[in-house]
């Protein structure tokens, strides 16, 4: 019976947070004259910014399911109610809400605290500069910040302001330069004092609907309270801690491999210096993910019956909107690889050829612990 009760207040209140707000952001916008450049300037200099709120993002991109990869298919296929509380880069909190319950991410200096309410199970895990997207990472400023790095002024320019979470938002519009990319455009909108970004929307080629948007509902900018970003485990919790976070950790731990410097024309990312390589900046992003066997191919097997996915020579292939992957065949020993990212067809097949053509192996598979 609490359970049921938990479920009809979670749901009610998801129902009223959204609806409210909603009707707020119908009011017209008054616009400000501020330059793109200006704009640019304020969100890259947001990130230290403390702030609290419920935010929804909707995304269409329908990935392929597979045992690593669900959580992120949820992420960016469906429509999701997250309230954040954000204190700072090493001090924040985001409840992922459902109609069943919630997911809640606790995150410290130490690391993170995943927190699944239906279950009652808790999983500590260390911080992890590679790992799969999860929901913190679809928060307006998050997301923009990730988009906006390195963006040059060139790069930008104004759209129209919109009404969000009660804020005249002035817009911003990134074209990304480089050829590689398969994002047409983002666009932005800003809170005009801060610049916090509390809308955020990414749009392929081509296509004229955002294969993903995510925008605060309500916000307040202002530091949190301590308590409300401390994790207090219930009565009953079952927790225990994990090495690895996910796959794409333990990959990048393990695997006896060191991609190249440079992939398809795009320099690899110097902080990332593992076995997964991190390649392009903001908006334009290829990811070089080496998969051992059992992970390669439920994947493989399930991209074989993915609507819209192909076979070529050299793998399988699947375009999602801006996001294109291609995981390789089983030409290597005992692993394939993955190339994902906001990058075109052409340029996956490119560092395909690449790493065929000079394969960056150091050894054999060494996994002791990790995602299975």
């Amino acid at each position: 019976m609490a359970t049921i009760r938990r479920w009809c207040v979670v749901a009610l209140g998801v129902a009223l947070l959204v609806s409210l707000p909603v009707a707020i952001s119908a009011l017209p916008a008054r616009d400000s004259e501020v330059s793109a450049e200006e704009l640019l300037e304020k969100a890259q200099g947001s990130s230290d910014l403390s702030y609290s709120g419920l935010i929804e993002s909707v995304g269409s991109l329908r990935l392929p399911i597979s045992d690593h990869f669900t959580d992120v298919a949820d992420l960016f296929g469906e429509r999701t109610t997250m309230r954040v509380w954000w204190r700072g880069d090493d001090d924040w909190r985001v409840n992922r809400l459902s109609v069943g319950g919630e997911t809640d991410l606790v995150h410290d200096s130490r690391g993170t605290t995943t927190w699944d309410y239906e279950s009652n199970h808790a999983t500590r895990t260390p911080t992890f500069d590679i790992r799969l997207p999860q929901a913190s990472d679809l928060l307006p400023p998050a997301l923009a910040q990730r988009l906006l790095e390195d963006a040059e002024a060139a790069e930008v320019n104004r759209i129209p302001a919109a009404r969000v979470a009660g804020i005249d938002a002035p817009g911003l519009r990134l074209d990304p330069s480089e050829a590689q990319s398969s994002i047409d455009h983002v666009d932005l909108w800003l809170d005009p004092d801060s610049g916090l970004p509390v809308r955020v929307s990414v749009f392929g080629l081509s296509v004229e609907a955002p294969a993903l948007t995510t925008t605060f509902l309500d916000v307040a900018i202002a530091r949190p309270s301590e308590s409300s970003t401390a994790f207090s485990p219930p009565a009953g919790v079952d927790s225990h801690f994990a090495d690895f976070v996910d796959i794409a950790a333990a990959a990048n731990e393990f695997a006896p491999v060191r991609p190249p410097r440079t992939l398809a024309g795009l320099a690899r990312r110097p902080t990332t210096m593992g076995a997964v390589g991190v390649y392009g900046r903001g908006a334009t992003l290829l990811i070089a993910l080496p998969l051992w066997d059992r992970a390669a191919d439920p994947l493989r097997e399930q991209l074989a019956t993915t609507p819209g996915a192909a076979k070529i020579p050299s793998g399988m292939t699947l375009a999602v909107g801006p996001l294109n992957l291609l995981l390789t065949g089983t030409a290597f020993e005992d692993h394939s690889w993955l190339f994902v990212g906001t990058v075109t067809p052409a340029t996956l097949e490119r560092a395909t050829r690449q790493v065929f053509a000079h394969p960056p192996s150091l050894g054999h598979w060494v996994v002791t612990s990790g995602p299975r």
